[in-house]
Formats: structure tokens, sequence, C-alpha cells
């Protein structure tokens, strides 16, 4: 259901009410990447209330690769709650161009649509019974801390490690991956790396042919994006997948089909805050298997009022490959939910509450 369809089913005559608080998200360690180091990020819970109902959605930005205009983002949040608390039709609110605000809107709406309940894709696991398979997140720092990371994630029960390269020494990377296979065969251990457009397209197949020697499942976008053609070459003649990532920011739907058809990619990586909501994943996904892409699933550093909604999407798509989804660790202040990790698999465990006083207050 895309928001207007979702807005025709939650207004009835009854103004909804909507606010939206922003909490400053603080990292339990630097976070780093390709594109600099994090320490903390910013989300936006929008809040939507009708008849003592309140339904939450985070609208969450990540610095340098969100393509929401950030000189005029909490302008548009303020014209959202507007618009809602002088009675106009949700059809007046334009959000197409902030992906995060849409998604924000959409998961408000349909949590508002479930009472509140924060379970709005209904399955086995939001009712507790199935986990979803995850990978395990290393992200880029020294090599010590990196191996540290490693070993804690094999030693969780992960069999499927993603980890971030391109932004420490090439050669230390490759010490750490030969570290992982003189251990762990890929029958034990599937590595996914994430270059974050780390790489340059003068050097990038010599890399991934290096990288290739450790039996590497897929390496997502090696290359900045919007270089079309010199990423179709790199599929063409990468010894290891490629995934498209950032490549499918701000695509229109009309040229979602084109990117495929022109880079040919392996799989594509799918984080529905980062290309406006389920609706625009769900289209990207269908294009996918039209034309023998594979595809996941991948949260983009929300907080765990936007990680449940992509996991209970996630679950509905009854997909076997471990998804991208652990992020929900990451901070010191998240909010408290019901989502926990046991043997490498997200679970939302009905025995435990939401506490949302960090938002609602």
């Amino acid at each position: 259901m895309n928001i207007c369809v979702l807005s025709a089913l939650v207004v009835d005559g009854k103004m909804i009410k909507a606010k939206y608080k922003t909490i400053d998200l603080q990292f339990k360690f630097p976070a780093g990447t390709s594109r600099g180091v994090l320490l903390h990020k910013p989300s936006s819970f929008l809040i939507l209330e009708k008849d003592g109902i309140t339904g939450i959605g985070e609208c969450s930005t990540i610095p340098n690769l969100s393509i929401d205009p950030q000189e005029s983002y909490y302008g548009k949040l303020d014209e959202v709650c507007r618009l809602f608390n002088t009675g106009y039709q949700l059809e007046a609110v334009r959000v197409s161009a902030y992906p995060s605000i849409a998604f924000g809107l959409e998961t408000a709406l349909r949590d508002l649509i479930a009472k509140g309940s924060k379970k709005f894709f209904k399955s086995k696991f939001t009712s507790g019974k199935l986990g979803i398979p995850i990978n395990g997140l290393v992200w880029m720092g020294d090599k010590e801390f990196m191996q540290k990371q490693i070993r804690e994630k094999i030693a969780a029960g992960y069999h499927c490690i993603k980890l971030k390269v391109g932004a420490i020494d090439f050669e230390t990377e490759l010490e750490i991956l030969s570290g992982i296979r003189q251990q762990f065969s890929p029958a034990d251990i599937e590595i996914r790396l994430d270059a974050n457009g780390a790489f340059s397209p003068n050097d990038v197949l010599e890399r991934l042919d290096k990288l290739s020697k450790f039996n590497i499942h897929s390496i997502e976008q090696p290359i900045r994006q919007d270089q079309f053609e010199t990423m179709a070459e790199v599929c063409r003649k990468s010894s290891i997948p490629i995934v498209l990532d950032e490549e499918l920011i701000g695509v229109k739907s009309a040229d979602k089909e084109s990117v495929l058809e022109t880079i040919k990619p392996a799989y594509i990586i799918l984080k529905p805050s980062l290309l406006g909501g389920f609706t625009e994943s769900e289209e990207w996904i269908q294009l996918a298997e039209k034309h023998n892409v594979g595809w996941w699933i991948t949260s983009a550093l929300e907080a765990n009022i936007g990680l449940n909604a992509i996991a209970q999407w996630t679950a509905t798509l009854n997909s076997s490959m471990p998804q991208g989804l652990g992020t929900g660790q990451l901070y010191h202040n998240n909010i408290p939910s019901p989502l926990e990790i046991r043997n490498a698999k997200l679970y939302y465990n009905t025995t435990n509450d939401w506490d949302l006083s960090s938002i609602m207050l």
C-alpha cells in the first residue's frame, strides 16, 4: 500500500494530530566507513495521534549518503505536521524528495492503523515464533579492532559476516581476510564485503581480483555511484559478484529497470528509508526477480523504531538469505524494544515491551 492508500484508511473525518521528536543517537564505538567515521547521528520520530491512538515512524538519514535535502529537512517535517494539524488531506504533502520522511510517514500511518501496537506486518516473526537470519557486521577500524569484532561475531554463531573495506590500508584488509580463511572455510563462514564506493575505476578490478582469492560471496558498491558504464564493465569483468547499494538511491521508478539492464549486477540491496519506503523497495524486488538479480534487505542505521518496521516487512518476503538487520545494538541510547538477537537471528520477543518515554516526552 502506498501513502495515499494508507491515509484513506485512517482519515474518516477526524483530524490526525502530528508532531515529531529528534534524538541524537550515540554510537557505542566510532563507526568507520570509507565515507568517514560516525560518532552520532540524528533520527526524527514522526508521531501521529487520533482517537487516543499513537502511531510512530522513524525518519532517519545518514550523512553524505541520504539524498534528503538537509538544509530544508526539519522545515519539511514541520510542514508535514502543520498540514495534519490544520486538517489537510495527506495528498497535499509532497515528500518524494525526502525518502526518509516518506518512510517514516508510511510506517507511522501503518502503526496508527495497527492501533499503535508496532505490529503492522503480522507473521511468525511478530508472534515470536520465527527469527530472521542476519549477517554479522564488522566495522572499519585498525587491524586489532576489526579482528576483535570478527572473533565476537563468530563466537556469537554467525555464519555470514559483512566487512566494511576501503578505509584502512588495503594490504591490511587482505591480511585480515587471509586470517579468516586460514581458520574458516567458505562452507563455515560466508564473507560479504562493502566498499561504499571506496575503490577508483583505475584500480577496482585489480583489487577485486586480489580479494577474490578469499572466496568472497559478494562486494557492495566497489566504486562510487552514477558511473553506469564503468560499473557495468566492473560487473562483467569482476571475479567477485557485485552488489548495488548507493546506486539505487534517488532512482525514479521509470529508470529502475534501465539501471538493472545497463549494469547487470549480481545482487541489489534494499534500504527502505533510503529508497522512500516499502512500495519503492518492492518495485526494485519485482524488477530484480524479472532480470534474475538477487536481493536482500538491510537497515540503514535506524533506531529500533525503523528497524522494527523493516524487519517485519522483511519477514513477509520469505527470503532465506541472511539479511542486514543487526544494527539495533549500535547505540547507547536506542529505543528499548522487543527486538533481540539470538544465535545470529533477529527475533521479536513478545515478552518484552517497548519503552517510548524518550520519544514521547
